[in-house]
């Protein structure tokens, strides 16, 4: 990873339709060298995907809740019906598996209450799940998709 890859990077995180001819004058290097790069790094899943990014409000899901979730199962049985019961429900946009008190975070997205309320019915469906403690986002102070590119190695 050089200058040239993480300026690269740069410009597709805030915009991935900049034509190849553009970044590569923008940052110094001609538009067959940017192209070969921006495929080698595809091929390396530095770059995992393009993607538009949508208002959520305009899609009717500007309600976002966090909900910490804790289970009293640990074993491979139980975690890949976790998976594939998260993997149904379009609405549930981000899951981590935690260390400390919680078990899972999941970042939901929903037009109000009720449509929480209908994704947390199904959450429970699941055997295992001792707790869901839920927090609706109020305001959105920060949001990006990305990735500082200070920490890559040469």
């Amino acid at each position: 990873m050089d200058k040239f890859d993480q300026a690269i990077l740069s410009i597709l995180q805030s915009d991935c339709t900049r034509p190849i001819a553009d970044m590569a004058e923008s940052i110094g290097l001609g538009s067959t060298a940017c192209w070969r790069r921006v495929q080698k790094l595809e091929e390396q899943g530095m770059i995992r995907g393009r993607v538009a990014l949508l208002d959520p409000a305009q899609l009717n899901v500007a309600v976002t809740v966090f909900a910490a979730m804790r289970t009293n199962q640990h074993n491979a049985e139980w975690l890949g019906g976790f998976h594939d019961l998260i993997a149904t429900l379009p609405e549930v946009v981000e899951c981590y598996r935690m260390a400390g008190d919680t078990d899972y975070m999941l970042r939901i997205v929903v037009p109000d209450i009720a449509g929480y309320d209908a994704v947390y019915k199904k959450l429970i469906q699941l055997s295992g799940i001792t707790d869901i403690s839920s927090s609706f986002a109020m305001e959105q102070i920060k949001s990006t998709t990305q990735l500082p590119l200070s920490y890559t190695r040469s």
